[in-house]
């Protein structure tokens, strides 16, 4: 048993309101640099909608994460040794268009321009050849469902929903939305590290975060080709690829991440996870329908004697043993099993974890009211706007299963948190609520405590730093913001 720490995390999409906080934060301390304008290491989506970059969810066209070839497993973009015939020409990578041509505006046109009968304007300026340019495309243009019929419908998700359903679910009276902030998921076995011919992504030891040297980077770019949410970037001022770093000069100091610290709904939660590295390759080879499952089997019960003496007999330090004790991630994922990594079928075990949303459910008109209530248990699941096919496909792999699980959870805890405030619930009907989900009232609460009244030390238990054991920290990075960044003590040589 080979017993390591993760950094994982947690977001609530219940409690986001799309506010874009988190990217701009991210944007202002980390891409606000030439070359890297079109980077959004966080970004917050829209779905139904195609994402950032467009259609980054269809592999199809981007030849990302890992796929089993009969026992084994291997990137879709093909190892290192292929690779390699990739680097002059890969038609698989992303492109500019992809994403979006960053641009400005030339604000001196509107102090500078002559007298005239008409209204001067700021052109439109693009921020990689500075020429005028016709914006077509932004991180987020198809926020609050803008766009519907050339974004929302191109969803790939929808891929298995009965066409009945994709076409009621955007009718006028159907139409909902939720959000999906996203990130490095600093996966467990991460497509990118295996992919880069020069070794310079790699993952921390000490807690799991998947960093690129900007030292050893040589720009091969497989990183972005294999990266199945196309969250690595190239810098085509510096040349070099660059990725979101889960602010771990900030981590090493005891701050969340900038992202978390500035969310304003509060439904990102930080904490430690202990798992099995010798699991990885078993796990993630498994069949497809086993992929959620396994993967909450590698982690770890920290509380466990035999699994504490032996992540110390592995280095693994007390602090971080104790933060593993009391992770508000640990709960959600392996204790109350109500948080589910997105598209678990790219098979990298990904650490970033989703509470799925509880959508509004279908009313009628009846008598001139507006009636939404249901005589069924689970009505509220089964009648909901977004097809539980859809939900599934982002978060379980399709099993609609393992979706309705977690929603009925949630429901139980509704009702058993209303009961307590309204008292207008039945007896009868939350004993069947907690005896369909295994739930206790005390694990409702628990479940309510943390997700709505939760403070800040609860959000984030984050492991007090090692500076002996980290290579990172020799030098204060945090003072360190440059044009190659990250605390890389060197400049890029141009050769052209």
């Amino acid at each position: 048993m080979d017993i390591r720490s993760q950094i994982a995390m947690v977001f609530h999409l219940d409690k986001c309101i799309g506010c874009h906080t988190c990217s701009i934060a991210c944007k202002n301390i980390w891409t606000d640099r030439k070359g890297a304008e079109y980077m959004w290491w966080n970004n917050v989506e829209t779905k139904p909608g195609t994402g950032y970059p467009t259609k980054w969810e269809d592999q199809k066209i981007y030849k990302g994460g890992w796929v089993k070839n009969g026992d084994k497993l291997q990137l879709r973009v093909a190892g290192k040794p292929t690779g390699l015939t990739k680097l002059y020409h890969n038609p698989d990578m992303p492109v500019m268009d992809d994403y979006y041509e960053p641009w400005t505006y030339d604000y001196d046109h509107l102090f500078e321009a002559p007298a005239g009968s008409d209204q001067p304007t700021a052109r439109t300026i693009s921020l990689v050849t500075g020429e005028p340019i016709d914006v077509k495309g932004g991180p987020n243009w198809d926020d609050d469902l803008s766009g519907t019929p050339d974004y929302g419908r191109n969803d790939i998700n929808l891929k298995n929903v009965c066409a009945e359903d994709q076409e009621a679910m955007f009718q006028l009276e159907r139409m909902t939305m939720h959000y999906l902030p996203r990130m490095c998921n600093h996966c467990l076995n991460p497509a990118c590290v295996a992919a880069c011919p020069s070794g310079a992504v790699y993952k921390r030891g000490e807690d799991g975060v998947v960093l690129i040297s900007q030292e050893k980077c040589r720009a091969w770019r497989l990183c972005v080709t294999a990266c199945p949410y196309k969250k690595s970037y190239y810098n085509w001022s510096s040349g070099k690829s660059e990725k979101c770093l889960l602010c771990y000069p900030r981590l090493e100091t005891g701050q969340a991440p900038a992202c978390m610290h500035s969310c304003v709904g509060r439904i990102r939660y930080l904490g430690v996870l202990l798992y099995d590295a010798d699991k990885i390759k078993e796990f993630a080879s498994c069949p497809e329908d086993e992929l959620i499952d396994r993967q909450l089997d590698i982690y770890l019960n920290p509380f466990s004697e035999k699994v504490i003496r032996d992540a110390k007999k592995n280095g693994i330090a007390d602090s971080t043993i104790e933060a593993a004790q009391k992770s508000p991630v640990y709960k959600f994922v392996k204790e109350w099993k109500i948080a589910l990594p997105l598209h678990a079928e790219f098979r990298t075990m990904p650490s970033l974890f989703y509470v799925p949303p509880m959508l509004p459910v279908m009313g009628k008109m009846e008598n001139g009211v507006y009636e939404s209530t249901t005589t069924n248990l689970w009505g509220k699941i089964e009648e909901s706007r977004l097809p539980l096919q859809y939900l599934a496909n982002l978060f379980s792999a399709g099993n609609q299963d393992k979706i309705k699980e977690v929603l009925k959870k949630l429901m139980t805890v509704r009702y058993h948190r209303r009961q307590v405030t309204v008292n207008d619930i039945e007896g009868s009907l939350l004993d069947a609520a907690f005896e369909s989900t295994g739930l206790t009232p005390d694990v409702a609460d628990a479940i309510y405590r943390l997700t709505s009244l939760v403070k800040y030390d609860e959000r984030f238990v984050i492991p007090a730093a090692h500076r002996e054991e980290a290579i990172e920290m020799i030098e204060s990075t945090d003072d360190r913001k440059g044009n190659t960044g990250f605390g890389g003590t060197k400049g890029t040589r141009r050769v052209f």
